[in-house]
């Protein structure tokens, strides 16, 4: 049942990951699910850029090096090996992009809020099957377009690390609905 999964889904971390490949054809299902989100005036604003095998090492080798280049005084080596691990320990990235109206005919937050449940439409079906992921938003997705090639129009919003794990997962720490809640 949707209700189940919806209070299931958790962030399952890379460093939990273990070494087995997400199929491909599960990625295509991941996929299919981002693409049947809603979204005002059917603009599909989000783009996915697929991050698989020998690329994850390339992946976490630039963001290594934005980090080191970017960081000046504040540089940490280890926040710079957590950075490329996090791709490193991924079976599968999915940069998340999104692209605004051509014609600007609805504000941006509303295509960023329908890639956002696009996000969560795969977040969904990998916590039904098992697989962890983990939505990651470091400062550095401003320099993601270099690393894909991507059209200055798109503006990456971080990347979905995912990976098999083994384990328990973790309970929720959500506040009680009273909390967040007001009744009119």
């Amino acid at each position: 049942m949707v209700k189940d999964i919806i209070q299931k889904r958790r962030s399952i971390y890379p460093e939990q990951y273990i070494a087995k490949e997400i199929p491909t054809s599960f990625i295509q299902d991941l996929l299919l699910a981002a693409n049947a989100a809603p979204n005002h005036k059917k603009t599909q604003p989000w783009r996915f850029k697929v991050v698989q095998g020998k690329k994850l090492e390339d992946l976490g080798a630039f963001l290594a090096q934005k980090y080191k280049e970017t960081s000046g005084d504040n540089f940490s080596e280890f926040k710079q090996k957590k950075l490329q691990s996090k791709a490193t320990k991924s079976s599968c990235a999915i940069a998340i992009f999104m692209q605004p109206d051509a014609k600007a005919r609805i504000p941006e937050w509303e295509e960023v809020a329908a890639t956002a449940m696009a996000v969560q439409n795969m977040w969904l079906l990998c916590t039904e099957n098992n697989i962890g992921c983990y939505w990651s938003s470091p400062g550095l997705i401003k320099h993601a377009n270099a690393f894909f090639d991507a059209p200055t129009k798109e503006k990456c919003l971080g990347f979905l690390y995912m990976g098999y794990y083994e384990g328990e997962r973790p309970e929720s720490s959500q506040k009680p609905l009273e909390n967040v809640v007001e009744w009119f």
